[in-house]
């Protein structure tokens, strides 16, 4: 098996055979607990205008997003999974629109198949692209806004591939260090209206869910993800 670990929108238009889009803080993660609490499907998109005409088209539709880690005016709900557990998303469909995750979704022309992932079912995931006997396989971290590499999202990534490769990770150390490095704007109180502190624990929850979220691919070009169990 072939292990790529690659970087932001590059790294996604380079990817090929299965690959994992990355986005621990906070895209992938809010996903995830979307799914966990219901929801139906979730739509990522990177056109904020496109979000909007989704919700004028259709109002039971939950917004979710985030430009530079803020709601997005008229969204029911940030990027936030301690903000989502005031949402009911039950049998709902979230649209969801980030400065980075869901970017890196858009620009993986390449890949044969696309899973977004976080810390919170990376192995679930390994287990996923194992179980698919996948030759080539594509780690795509998408950083802070696409635009800088990210500790957690290369931890992830590195995370992944160890378990792809039996190697070991001492994931509760590396996890502690992300409170002063990347994860260290969710324990500033400054920042905590837009990042809070909440969703440093709920992001960094490692492997509390047992499914994929894989990008289903339709004819009228609206991709959605669909959760998998594995």
């Amino acid at each position: 098996m072939n292990i790529q670990v690659l970087q932001l929108i590059e790294g996604a238009k380079q990817a090929r055979g299965i690959t994992v889009i990355i986005d621990v803080f906070r895209a992938f993660s809010v996903e995830a607990y979307c799914f966990s609490q219901g929801a139906e499907k979730t739509i990522p998109i990177g056109d904020i205008d496109f979000a909007y005409k989704l919700k004028e088209e259709n109002p039971d539709i939950i917004l979710a997003g985030e430009r530079r880690g803020k709601i997005m005016p008229g969204f029911d709900t940030g990027n936030s999974p301690s903000e989502l557990k005031n949402i009911d998303v039950r049998g709902k469909t979230v649209v969801h629109t980030t400065s980075a995750g869901t970017k890196g979704i858009a620009n993986a022309k390449q890949a044969d198949e696309i899973l977004g992932a976080s810390l919170v079912n990376a192995a679930a995931t390994a287990r996923y692209i194992k179980n698919s006997g996948a030759s080539e396989v594509s780690l795509v971290c998408m950083g802070l806004e696409a635009l800088s590499e990210t500790e957690e999202d290369t931890l992830c990534a590195n995370y992944i591939k160890s378990l792809l490769e039996g190697t070991h990770i001492d994931m509760e150390q590396e996890i502690e260090s992300l409170k002063t490095t990347s994860g260290a704007k969710f324990f500033d109180k400054a920042q905590n209206d837009i990042f809070p502190e909440a969703d440093f624990a709920m992001c960094t929850e490692l492997n509390k869910f047992n499914f994929v979220m894989r990008l289903k691919r339709t004819e009228n070009g609206l991709d959605y993800m669909e959760k998998i169990e594995v």
